[in-house]
């Protein structure tokens, strides 16, 4: 027997963007929504986090538009003292809790947890136990299009034998007391989230092998706050750095002394940039693992020994092999949000993804037509290497003009915390920097990038 549910949209994936875009469209609607998820609970991926993982960014720039996460508060003591504060995976999971609620109560939105989501406008529990259907006129949004990849549910990416002790970074607590030394798989947030924890837990960082296929560049943490000045700052030393750059590393070195960029061995080059935020203090916790391994990715995990593309090593006994190396935030290619048959959720503004998932919601909700909508939100890809990054910068700043163009738009961003660019009251010189670099920072950002148009 198949349940027909009466829904407007049909939303698949309960995680951040998912959340967010029906958080915004029944706000400014009288839509019904229908949410279908594969786990127990709203929330996504951060229902599967490793138990010490934070948010790398301040609170304030996650979750939906009409709840805020954190409420704006300020870290009070410890090495962040002064910054916005991160939540904790626990945090997280019960702020969604929250959320889910609250939609909940509206009458506007009806979950389907523990389903699996077949096509066609068609889900069912598992092993067939009940099947639903939406009309043909109800519209599909895809909220799993750039879902994250974790380690929790994600096989390393290399061949290990049944002797290796390969774990994924969220069972480290578990061998943390049994093992005698810790190799770390990875070179992003989750690796780095992965060192600190262990260092911060007592243990020397001789006891850690660090293996970086690449080496990343990764935001001031400081420079990244929910306060609009100091963000529109940020903004204004980016486009500033690309004037006159001759190539994607001179930008990023011009980044690196103004402040806003980091790396964590200054000897080596960095050729990866999806640019989480790192506190400083981090930094210096990173740079202490001295025994670090760059000969690409791992190929494969015995007993004893790790192979690589470019060689391979003995493990010393009793070691940990930690993986970290799931691929994160997909780079799958861009499409329309909004296609013939379904909205497909991707980031607007570079590097916030629930601010453009709610924003697409805001959009769907107050425009009547695709052509309109897609003009308004274009779709922008997360950042992998240097030249990725570039070209997120340039489509999130073209973005940014076409939607704040719109009066009612312009007003809706700037009440929303989600919004990491509202305006600024003060600006201490900001405007005139951004007046003087902004077109040219872009235009030279964009022939780098090889991004075309206006």
């Amino acid at each position: 027997m198949t349940i027909r549910v009466d829904a407007d949209y049909l939303v698949v994936g309960a995680g951040a963007t998912g959340m967010a875009f029906t958080d915004s469209l029944i706000a400014h609607s009288d839509a019904r929504v229908a949410i279908v998820d594969r786990r127990a609970d709203a929330g996504g991926h951060w229902r599967d986090a490793y138990s010490f993982v934070r948010l790398h960014q301040a609170s304030s720039f996650y979750g939906v538009a009409s709840m805020p996460l954190g409420g704006g508060r300020l870290q009070l003591d410890g090495p962040e003292a002064g910054l916005h504060e991160r939540a904790t995976g626990d945090e997280i999971c019960a702020y969604y809790d929250g959320v889910r609620e609250r939609l909940s109560a509206s009458g506007q939105v009806e979950f389907f947890f523990a389903c699996d989501y077949v096509g066609d406008g068609r889900f069912a529990r598992p092993a067939g136990r009940q099947h639903y259907a939406v009309a043909e006129n109800c519209r599909i949004v895809d909220a799993r299009y750039l879902a994250p990849t974790i380690p929790a549910d994600t096989p390393p990416p290399f061949d290990a034998s049944d002797e290796a002790a390969v774990v994924p970074v969220g069972k480290l607590p578990r061998v943390a007391e049994s093992a005698s030394h810790f190799v770390i798989v990875g070179s992003g947030k989750t690796a780095t989230d992965a060192v600190v924890w262990l260092l911060k837990q007592g243990f020397d960082s001789d006891t850690l092998t660090w293996v970086r296929p690449r080496e990343p560049w990764m935001l001031n943490r400081s420079r990244v706050q929910p306060e609009p000045a100091i963000f529109r700052r940020l903004g204004a030393d980016v486009l500033s750095a690309a004037v006159g750059a001759d190539s994607f590393d001179d930008v990023f070195l011009r980044l690196e002394e103004a402040g806003v960029m980091l790396r964590i061995d200054p000897t080596v080059t960095p050729t990866m940039a999806k640019a989480p935020t790192l506190g400083t203090w981090e930094l210096d916790l990173l740079r202490s693992v001295e025994n670090v391994v760059r000969l690409g990715h791992v190929t494969g995990v015995s007993g004893t020994r790790m192979t690589f593309e470019a060689g391979g090593m003995l493990l010393s006994p009793g070691s940990a092999i930690v993986h970290c190396a799931a691929d994160g935030l997909p780079r799958a290619p861009l499409v329309p949000i909004w296609g013939v048959d379904t909205i497909t959720l991707q980031p607007i503004r570079a590097g916030f993804p629930c601010f453009g998932a709610a924003l697409a919601g805001y959009i769907e909700a107050t425009r009547d037509d695709d052509v309109t909508k897609n003009a308004l939100g274009p779709p922008n890809r997360y950042g992998n290497t240097l030249s990725e990054w570039a070209e997120m910068t340039v489509r999130g700043s073209r973005a940014t003009a076409s939607f704040l163009a719109e009066p009612d738009i312009g007003e809706w961003a700037d009440s929303v915390a989600l919004n990491p660019a509202r305006t600024a009251v003060a600006d201490d010189g900001v405007a005139e920097q951004l007046l003087r670099d902004a077109p040219a920072g872009l235009s030279r950002l964009a022939e780098l990038a090889g991004v075309r148009g206006a």
